[in-house]
């Protein structure tokens, strides 16, 4: 199982999106506190539709206890990295890191222990970010594809 991380999200759509995305794809989704929505927000509910009781979704209150249910590799993506997500050869088990909309991640968790190596996802130059639940999506299918698409039609 691949292992979707969010730290510290802040839009509901966003983390919505990566419920139904966590469903359709057989992944583990971890939410790492805080977080800049309640759970029961209306527009995550909207974003996830019917997929929330299909997805396996879980709270953590910091980075050390998600990444502690994580048996693989953790791969940190920032635009602050020479290494391409197309370049990384994922193993079942291992974790995507990917940070707050407004800031990304911090570069206390990406120095964390755990972190394989920062990753990033090919842009057009002078561009800052793409879309959260977008860039999770990117890495995730290509590291499911790489593995075969275990469990998938």
């Amino acid at each position: 199982m691949l292992h979707i991380l969010f730290f510290e999200p802040e839009i509901p759509g966003n983390s919505g999106a990566a419920i139904r995305l966590s469903a359709c794809t057989g992944s583990m989704l971890h939410l790492i506190e805080p977080l800049g929505f309640d759970m029961s927000d209306t527009k995550l509910k909207r974003a996830g539709l019917d997929y929330h009781d299909l997805a396996h979704v879980k709270v953590h209150p910091n980075l050390d206890d998600a990444l502690a249910e994580v048996p693989g590799r953790i791969w940190a993506f920032t635009g602050r990295a020479s290494t391409m997500y197309a370049d990384v050869s994922y193993r079942d088990g291992d974790g995507l890191l990917f940070g707050r909309e407004s800031v990304g991640l911090s570069e206390d968790a990406m120095n964390h222990p755990r972190i394989e190596d920062r990753v990033r996802i090919h842009m057009q130059p002078g561009l800052r970010s793409l879309n959260l639940a977008n860039s999770a999506s990117i890495v995730l299918y290509e590291a499911w594809r790489q593995l075969g698409f275990p469990g998938g039609i």
